[in-house]
């Protein structure tokens, strides 16, 4: 796939994850949020706390699920830190990582809370 249709295809897997969550009533607030940290796709709001999206897109679940590294998380965990920090709880916001997987025909799997505590 080159560049610009790649491109293309994660943000409208980006804009289906986005009203996915909204529809489950967790608006998203931000998109392709950048801090010095590093990017979170998507962030919604879950009441009071946030939910920090990463969305993976691939022809299938299986492969965008390997899409994620360590150093991503980290740096995820890194941006959100960030962001937090400007909400009114600050570091007492509850907050959650989610990974969105997102197939070749479009279909959602969503992985709550996919490298935190459960």
């Amino acid at each position: 796939m080159s560049g610009a249709v790649s491109h293309h295809a994660g943000e409208a897997a980006e804009a289906t994850v986005a009203r996915h969550y909204g529809a489950r009533g967790m608006p998203v607030v931000r998109q392709r949020w950048r801090g010095r940290g590093g990017e979170v796709d998507l962030i919604a709001r879950d009441g009071a706390g946030l939910v920090f999206i990463e969305v993976k897109r691939s022809r299938s679940h299986a492969v965008a699920a390997t899409r994620l590294g360590r150093r991503q998380m980290d740096r995820l965990c890194a941006a959100a830190a960030e962001y937090i920090a400007t909400e009114p709880r600050g570091q007492l916001t509850d907050v959650r990582f989610d990974l969105a997987l997102v197939d070749g025909v479009g279909r959602i799997d969503i992985i709550e809370n996919a490298f935190g505590e459960n």
